[in-house]
């Protein structure tokens, strides 16, 4: 029998510390993700803080310059692919829903989205 991956606790109306809360007309926006969904996103961020203490683990055993650079480049690629990841959810949920009920400016919001992420 599967676990159901246990969220923590946050207010729907705040977003975590230090993040600004993406609004709309003064209302916090949320996603509530199906558990298959919050788990994938879990376990690809697992994956990548352990990547990034193992590259911690290496400078402090001086490990050779060229082997930490691969393992960090490794964690850009994993970071990637989580954002693509999240970017498609959100294209397929948020962005279709929003257009649905007729939010069109759901796709300027896009744009502006996919532009900073390719700076």
């Amino acid at each position: 029998m599967e676990q159901e991956a246990k969220r923590p606790a946050l207010p729907e109306d705040e977003a975590p510390a230090g993040y600004p809360a993406t609004t709309v007309c003064g209302t916090p926006r949320t996603r509530h993700r199906t558990p298959e969904e919050y788990q994938d996103l879990i376990n690809r961020l697992n994956r990548v803080e352990g990547q990034v203490r193992g590259i911690r683990g290496m400078v402090e055993k001086d490990a050779y310059c060229p082997d930490i650079l691969f393992q960090a480049s490794a964690v850009s690629k994993a970071l990637d692919s989580f954002c693509k990841e999240l970017l498609g959810q959100h294209i397929r949920t948020c962005v279709v829903d929003d257009l649905e009920a007729g939010h069109y400016e759901a796709v300027d919001e896009l744009v502006r989205v996919i532009q900073r992420l390719m700076k």
